[in-house]
């Protein structure tokens, strides 16, 4: 049975290539695919043969300022307020969509609330896709947020339990009242807990796979695991990557702008007079602003591919924003974490925990640590390349698109 999908994805880049696989993969079956998504996104799907349209302008407008907060809670608190202040305006960007191009399946980002909310009020069979590590708490898994190390024992699930209680309930006094005047107008039971919007799903695609993952002794019904989304737009390597015969060290910073610019910084002073020819892509910060830190054997780009570059690369030093990390690692590639807050810490802890990347502290950065970290993570080469094996098996944009179809049965 051939489908009308919908696929709506909050303003942010490292949520729309994840599922853009799975879009292509479906539309390769015959399926039809409307997207909304950042307009600036919108002529590169439209490309792929989908109906693009940008996500309505008051959405994107309301940017993550996360990277004000003065701690990592304080952070998850001001995430919070953003997807908040999204949801109002997503209740209408949807049903506007659904009017215009209807739809007979609905898959959502896990970050766009409102319309998750939508989806779930309108009779339609839906999904939601979460390209980050869930918050979703488990008496064996460290409470989300702070980074925290597992730990095991009658200790370790006493704090997970305590702490956890305390950072749900701060959690949800923020966004439930929000969120359950959404739910209210749109005729939906309100949520008890923040814990409801993630088993609610019929299914949640997970993009990750469990050797990454802390092992849960019971994951919800509705979770999928598939692996990461590793699509990305085609792209030759750039000619300059030939002339060196130095390894290569990527380093990146976030697309979303935080306080992440001396990862890139500290990398151009520190790694080329240890032998490395140092790639770095600004992302949310000017050239200008780092041209000055450039040295011998250093290319500084805003943005560029990250594929032909990671292919190359001897080890990934970032921010800890899933996309790159899972790709790096999906290319057999260690990693350095360095994280600023939002799911940063988390994944760094993730990384440390599966021994395929070294976590180092944004207040313990300078050339020292820098280079001690580079040298750690090349130790972890084959840790990185069985965890890439294991997530090349874990099947990707077809087993993401195989769980959409599910819900047409």
């Amino acid at each position: 049975m051939m489908a009308s999908i919908l696929f709506y994805t909050s303003p942010a880049r490292g949520h729309l290539f994840p599922v853009l696989g799975a879009a292509i993969e479906l539309q390769t079956r015959g399926h039809e695919i409307h997207v909304r998504t950042l307009a600036s996104e919108v002529e590169r799907v439209g490309s792929l043969g989908m109906s693009a349209e940008p996500i309505a302008q008051k959405v994107e407008s309301r940017e993550m300022d996360d990277w004000k907060g003065n701690s990592p809670i304080q952070a998850v608190e001001l995430a919070m307020k953003t997807f908040c202040d999204r949801s109002v305006q997503e209740v209408d960007d949807v049903q506007q969509a659904l009017k215009k191009n209807g739809a007979d399946i609905l898959v959502v980002d896990t970050n766009s609330w409102g319309a998750q909310a939508v989806a779930e009020s309108s009779g339609l069979p839906w999904a939601v896709f979460q390209p980050y590590f869930t918050f979703l708490p488990a008496p064996e898994v460290p409470p989300f947020g702070p980074g925290f190390a597992r730990m095991n024992g009658v200790i370790g699930g006493i704090r997970n339990k305590l702490v956890g209680k305390i950072l749900f309930s701060k959690l949800n006094k923020i966004a439930l009242p929000e969120l359950n005047k959404i739910r209210v107008r749109l005729a939906l039971d309100p949520f008890v807990s923040l814990e409801e919007m993630v088993t609610r799903p019929p299914r949640l695609i997970y993009f990750t796979t469990k050797a990454l993952e802390y092992p849960r002794e019971k994951w919800p019904d509705n979770f999928r695991f598939v692996g990461p989304g590793s699509w990305a737009p085609d792209a030759e390597p750039p000619a300059w990557l030939e002339e060196t015969d130095r390894p290569i060290v990527l380093v990146t910073c976030s697309t979303e702008l935080q306080k992440d610019r001396p990862i890139v910084e500290v990398a151009l002073q520190a790694l080329p007079e240890k032998g490395f020819f140092v790639v770095a892509t600004s992302a949310a910060y000017a050239l200008e602003e780092l041209e000055a830190t450039a040295l011998p054997n250093t290319r500084i780009e805003r943005f560029i591919p990250h594929n032909p570059l990671v292919e190359r690369a001897a080890v990934v030093i970032c921010h800890g924003g899933m996309g790159i990390t899972q790709r790096a690692l999906s290319h057999g590639v260690p990693v350095v974490v360095i994280p600023f807050g939002r799911d940063q810490l988390e994944v760094a802890r993730r990384v440390e925990f599966a021994g395929v990347g070294v976590r180092l502290l944004p207040k313990n950065l300078n050339k020292k640590t820098l280079n001690d970290a580079v040298q750690q993570a090349l130790k972890m080469k084959d840790k990185a390349e069985l965890i890439a094996r294991e997530m090349a098996a874990s099947g990707g944009s077809s087993l993401a698109a195989d769980t959409i179809e599910e819900l047409l049965n």
